[in-house]
């Protein structure tokens, strides 16, 4: 049963949350990522073929992650979960930690985090900044070869996924920002939120995306600014309840 007096606030973010910073979209309209192929770089078959080449991507995509800053987006969603009075999880597609640097706590990465590695051999699960190559140890069990980056790739399971479903049976108030609506299973959590009876089903993109009809109210334009105008109205809203 939903609540009442204290609405449960679940938020899915994508990459359109971090675009504006300057984070590369994970796809582009070519349907490649940054001028590699997918199947080349995110799936586990690639880092048991061409490890070398995995490897390098991700490196570079940890320098380019210094390079970029939180945006405005990203300050209201902080701020509406230190003020939110009731549940409050923000799930979030991005491997980024943009989030995270303007002091995000209730955040969920489905698809892992882009500054951390896990080592295939013992499962240990590492912060990780600086470069990896084929012949970088893990610091917990020696073995060189067996670190990769801490990113769930096609063919994968998300992480957290029983956790993201059992807030999706009560939440209350769904917001859908900056996702494609074409990954799955996280395209599919606004249909799951209404099954449940979720009635508040907000969408925020620069344009209708392919489950836009899901939603009962869309906000069409740039995260940096509808996402602070939808705080301001979420929060205004919870003070007269």
């Amino acid at each position: 049963m939903a609540s009442l007096t204290h609405p449960n606030l679940v938020i899915l973010s994508g990459a359109g949350l971090s675009a504006e910073s300057g984070v590369a979209t994970f796809r582009g309209t070519d349907g490649l990522w940054e001028g590699h192929r997918i199947e080349d770089v995110a799936t586990p078959e690639a880092f048991v073929r061409t490890p070398e080449l995995v490897q390098h991507f991700y490196n570079l995509r940890r320098v380019a992650l210094k390079t970029v800053e939180p945006n405005a987006a990203h300050h209201a969603l902080v701020r509406l979960e230190n003020a939110w009075p009731g549940g409050f999880l923000h799930v979030t597609q991005n491997v980024d930690d943009l989030n995270e640097r303007v002091g995000a706590k209730r955040l969920l990465h489905m698809h892992g985090q882009l500054k951390k590695v896990r080592c295939v051999w013992c499962r240990t699960v590492l912060d990780w900044e600086s470069p990896v190559t084929v012949d970088t140890p893990c610091p917990e069990c020696g073995r060189t070869g067996k670190l990769r980056p801490d990113i769930v790739w096609f063919g994968e399971m998300p992480y957290y996924i029983d956790e993201i479903m059992r807030a999706l049976e009560t939440v209350d108030i769904f917001l859908c920002i900056g996702t494609s609506g074409v990954v799955y299973p996280a395209a599919g959590f606004v249909r799951l939120a209404a099954e449940h009876g979720c009635q508040r089903l907000i969408e925020v993109n620069l344009k209708p995306t392919g489950i836009t009809s899901h939603f009962t109210e869309e906000r069409h334009g740039p995260a940096s600014i509808e996402v602070p105008r939808l705080v301001d109205e979420l929060l205004a809203e919870s003070m007269r309840i």
